[in-house]
């Protein structure tokens, strides 16, 4: 499976092979987006750079799992909201190059509005 079409069939076929539609309304998939996506950050919680780089050696597998259930939201979100991400995604990232030029971005965290 390498695009976002069928890691959607993917998801939305374990999902309704389990009847679990009934509990999928949005309001709680986006509320379980948000907290799969906090699994995420306990990885890293608390933990210096050094400690960050040493900690994913070892425990790479485990954030991957997380990184995944947090997909699997928004792949569940796109497809019940009929959202095409790819062609969503396509948009925002032309709309974030407009937002921030390569000459005045490059290297630079600010804000666009702040460039």
């Amino acid at each position: 499976m390498s695009n976002i079409n069928e890691l959607t069939e993917r998801v939305v076929k374990f999902r309704d092979e389990r009847d679990w539609k009934q509990f999928h309304n949005l309001k709680d998939c986006a509320l379980s987006l948000t907290l799969e996506a906090t699994e995420v950050l306990e990885h890293f919680q608390w933990k210096n750079e050094k400690e960050v780089e040493e900690y994913v050696k070892t425990n790479k597998g485990d954030i991957a799992e997380e990184v995944c259930d947090v997909l699997s939201w928004v792949l569940i979100l796109a497809h019940d909201l009929e959202i095409d991400l790819a062609e969503s995604f396509e948009k925002k990232i032309r709309q974030n190059e407009g937002k921030y030029p390569i000459a005045k971005a490059r290297g630079k965290s600010l804000k666009y509005n702040q460039l």
